[in-house]
């Protein structure tokens, strides 16, 4: 269906983004900036799609962002929040430099040290047979990383010309699965699950996943992870006080029924229908959703061309999850936790584990053959009340699983409920072996789904990643930023990278091609902003206002346990 009206002018904007995901914001950063009219709209009542954050009895969660990468000095998500001018508005918790990941493999266990170096001297040390294999494999992940880098600062006829040889190593291991990539380097099977740990980080087994990407999430962490202080909201918090300083708008609980299109032959986007009716009218229009709810519903199929709608068909998108959020009574520290990171998996074999993970009937099993487990307070020092952690535990799952209730949006039946009820304690049995005693200390706990997914975040199936990160759907062959309708653009997962770094990234290549430009002309390193970086687990070098603030969350909640005493 298309439309041709007047444009009402008090209703006009340069650019109208759909969706306040991290990508939807940092394009309208990067337009705003320069000058431009811009509008967000987002369905959900808090904007950052998987970087917002929530609250379960007054306690702090974010789904979707567990840690970050490549945030020191001049590194590029750094340069990223500097670019974008907002580093001096956050700051971030560096998790436990001696493993900020830990993988736990069967009864095996190995840390990942934050630097990488110390990284390669663990595994030799652990595996000295496989010395040379792990020693050209991880420089082969350090070449390709820095040759993806590469690609978005190439500039120029010379540049252009001479990148097939600057990105060698990336070109000549990109057609092949990280399986047969990482066959070739080593062969313990242990060194290989430890390797392929991350394998979480986009959601597809070894056989399946793209060497690139996997050594892109490999180089991503090189110097360690890091978790924002206040959340995944905080970053959110200081896009859109960004926004609002260029004049821009984020407005929430707004749900776009389409975008408008002008034309029969040549199709252009004019602006967007929101599910009230009411029209609002731009001269160019930006999804940050996925590309089957941009093209099937936003934009419909009627105004889609053949070439278009044969690749939206062929269109795999990634695994969905299911999230316990846990709020318990317990010293965790003394339990062993600390603020890396924990793969629990069952064996080496990932792939048959994914296998296991993609089985519809998900109550199958006493426990789930791989889990990701986070303890949020611990990460965040400052949310810390000195008694109550907060924990997140997930798992990836068959969408199917949860198709009997794909149909319940806010009333919720009896069967669904009492499902989420088994699954929960399904998780339990597992953390249990990590954290004994974990069940009899719950203060609260309540269960994400893919249909928690679909109403809060508006995803296809309830996706975790966008568009399954497989060979056919990365690099030259993802959605690209420009679609073929005039005035119409994409950004977010399914495009440039998924992750909170990746997807900032799309926006600000987004807002590049509308401003006919590269992302360097608009995401430039900043002498006057400074991104602060803490040690999660040393609280000596924590200033003053940190300090107090941290001391008067542990005396608030003393006091309300006194109060609590009193009352009984």
């Amino acid at each position: 269906m298309t439309v041709s009206q007047n444009k009402n002018t008090q209703n006009t904007y340069d650019t109208i983004i759909v969706g306040a995901g991290v990508g939807g914001l940092s394009a309208a950063i990067c337009l705003g900036k320069a000058g431009q009219k811009v509008l967000v709209l987002e369905q959900h009542d808090v904007p950052g799609g998987w970087c917002h954050s929530f609250y379960l009895n007054g306690y702090r969660f974010t789904p979707g962002v567990h840690y970050v990468g490549l945030l020191e000095k001049g590194q590029s998500t750094s340069e990223l929040y500097e670019g974008l001018g907002i580093a001096n508005d956050i700051a971030f918790y560096k998790m436990n430099p001696k493993g900020f990941e830990h993988c736990w493999i069967g009864n095996e266990r190995f840390d990942y040290p934050a630097n990488f170096e110390d990284f390669k001297t663990a595994l030799i040390e652990r595996f000295p047979h496989e010395k040379k294999g792990i020693i050209k494999y991880l420089t082969l992940v350090k070449n390709v990383g820095r040759q993806l880098q590469l690609i978005p600062k190439v500039r120029g006829l010379w540049q252009q010309i001479t990148i097939p040889f600057r990105t060698k190593h990336m070109g000549k291991y990109a057609p092949f699965s990280l399986k047969r990539v990482i066959n070739w380097h080593v062969k313990d099977p242990l060194l290989q699950s430890i390797l392929n740990v991350q394998f979480g980080d986009h959601g597809l087994p070894p056989s399946k996943a793209s060497f690139v990407m996997h050594a892109a999430i490999m180089d991503h962490y090189s110097s360690g992870g890091f978790y924002p202080m206040g959340g995944g909201g905080a970053i959110v918090k200081a896009m859109t006080n960004k926004i609002k300083e260029y004049d821009g708008k984020v407005q929430t609980s707004t749900s776009v029924k389409r975008v408008l299109i002008e034309g029969d032959k040549k199709k252009k986007a004019i602006g967007v229908e929101l599910e009230s009716g009411e029209q609002i009218f731009a001269d160019r229009v930006v999804s940050n959703a996925d590309p089957g709810i941009t093209y099937f519903n936003l934009i419909g199929k009627e105004n889609l061309s053949n070439k278009l709608l044969k690749k939206l068909n062929k269109t795999k998108y990634s695994c969905t999850s299911i999230m316990l959020f846990l709020t318990v009574d317990m010293d965790v520290k003394k339990a062993g936790l600390d603020s890396g990171n924990i793969w629990l998996l069952s064996n080496t074999d990932y792939d048959a584990i994914y296998d296991d993970m993609q089985n519809k009937d998900i109550l199958e099993g006493e426990e789930f053959s791989g889990m990701f487990i986070s303890c949020t307070t611990l990460k965040d020092p400052i949310s810390f009340d000195g008694r109550y952690h907060t924990m997140e535990v997930i798992t990836y799952i068959n969408y199917d699983s949860f198709a009997a209730f794909k149909d319940e949006k806010e009333e919720r039946s009896e069967a669904y409920l009492e499902f989420k009820a088994q699954i929960i304690q399904k998780f339990l049995r597992s953390l249990e072996k990590v954290v004994p005693g974990i069940t009899d200390s719950i203060v609260h706990k309540e269960l994400g789904t893919p249909i928690t997914n679909e109403f809060y975040i508006n995803s296809t199936d309830g996706n975790v990643y966008g568009t399954e990160k497989s060979l056919r759907h990365i690099g030259p062959f993802a959605y690209k930023m420009k679609s073929e309708i005039e005035n119409f653009y994409l950004c977010g997962a399914s495009t440039v990278s998924h992750g909170v770094a990746g997807a900032s990234y799309s926006g600000a290549q987004a807002a590049a091609a509308i401003l006919g430009c590269r992302q360097d002309d608009l995401i430039k390193p900043d002498e006057h902003q400074h991104l602060r970086i803490f040690d999660a687990e040393d609280d000596t070098n924590y200033p003053d206002w940190m300090q107090k603030k941290i001391a008067l969350k542990k005396a608030k909640l003393a006091s309300k346990d006194v109060f609590a005493e009193a009352d009984k």
